[in-house]
């Protein structure tokens, strides 16, 4: 896997955008929903937040990618702060606000206060999909996370997903019901 820079943004954000279009938690708190221009918005924040608090990874092919956050590494800064305003005015929408808050606020709710490494994202581009580059990622984001000690937390709204996610040895530890069903997922280092 590759450490990605500011200057694979663009590729990374295409990705991103193309992986999570009809994904559920994502619509739910986008402006409009499954528009374009407000996922890629959305995206965007993702990687430049995790440019601050974590890693971001592309695939050797560069065909995939994931977005680690480090959530004990978050603290206030005034980039942080303005990359959440433009998120409100570019992807969310102040008639939007208060339900994205609740819905972060509920996660946050039954997220464990550890530390951790928070797999935030991880997509494969629509045409390099089934090939096993995903689960090469993983792989690799796991073994990075397992040499650091730190148990990999994440969230899923793609039911589909969560066999993928057991094989690697993630399990199911809470659920929120929204207006659909969101799984929480967690890895303990070593297993």
């Amino acid at each position: 896997m590759i450490k990605a820079s500011k200057n694979d943004k663009r590729h990374i954000v295409e990705i991103l955008s193309n992986s999570f279009y009809d994904n559920h938690s994502v619509n739910y708190i986008i402006a409009h929903r499954r528009s374009k221009k407000e996922i890629i918005a959305l995206m965007d924040y993702s990687f430049e937040k995790c440019l601050l608090y974590g890693n971001v990874y592309l695939s050797d092919d560069k065909n995939a990618c994931a977005l680690i956050i480090y959530p004990q590494k978050k603290h206030f800064s005034i980039k942080a702060t303005w990359l959440d305003i433009k998120l409100i005015f570019k992807s969310i929408g102040l008639l939007r606000i208060f339900k994205a808050l609740n819905r972060e606020s509920a996660i946050k709710t039954l997220q464990p206060k550890v530390d951790m490494s928070y797999l935030w994202f991880i997509g494969v581009l629509p045409s390099a999909q089934h090939t096993g580059i995903g689960s090469k990622l993983l792989t690799e984001i796991i073994e990075e996370a397992d040499s650091k000690e730190l148990p990999i937390y994440l969230e899923t709204s793609a039911l589909r997903n969560l066999p993928w996610y057991e094989r690697f040895g993630f399990m199911v530890y809470n659920r929120l019901e929204l207006s659909y069903t969101l799984f929480f997922l967690k890895r303990e280092p070593g297993i």
